[in-house]
């Protein structure tokens, strides 16, 4: 049973989808912030929670699998040198959003998703 199993689908398909959360997840550990519209930044925290939770292990099958999901191999290094070691310690909850003003064009809610 697939109950309260939903998923942000952000008026894309599967591809463009997946897409756009795979180059926001690189800028997110590239900068370690970005500012994004609320809810591709509440579908973008479950997707870096789990690979921050993965970078933790810094082994070579940990490695392979972060270089097939992020578009830059620095992000990947970044991830297993320094937000990896850095997190060692929790269990949990890396990432922060907060809310922001409106964006002037379309009105679109804002937020600004950091790490802890």
């Amino acid at each position: 049973m697939r109950h309260k199993k939903t998923i942000a689908k952000l008026g894309l398909k599967v591809g463009p989808r997946k897409a756009l959360l795979r180059g926001l997840a690189t800028s997110f550990v590239m900068k370690e912030k970005i500012k994004t519209t609320a809810t591709r930044a509440k579908a973008l925290r479950p997707v870096v929670e789990k690979y921050i939770t993965l970078s933790k292990k810094s082994d070579l099958a940990t490695r392979r699998q972060l270089l097939e999901y992020f578009y830059d191999e620095k992000a990947v290094k970044k991830l297993i040198d320094k937000i990896g070691p850095k997190y060692k310690d929790r269990k949990g909850g890396y990432t922060r959003i907060i809310k922001l003003n409106e964006r002037k064009g379309d009105n679109a809610p804002m937020a600004l998703i950091e790490l802890v």
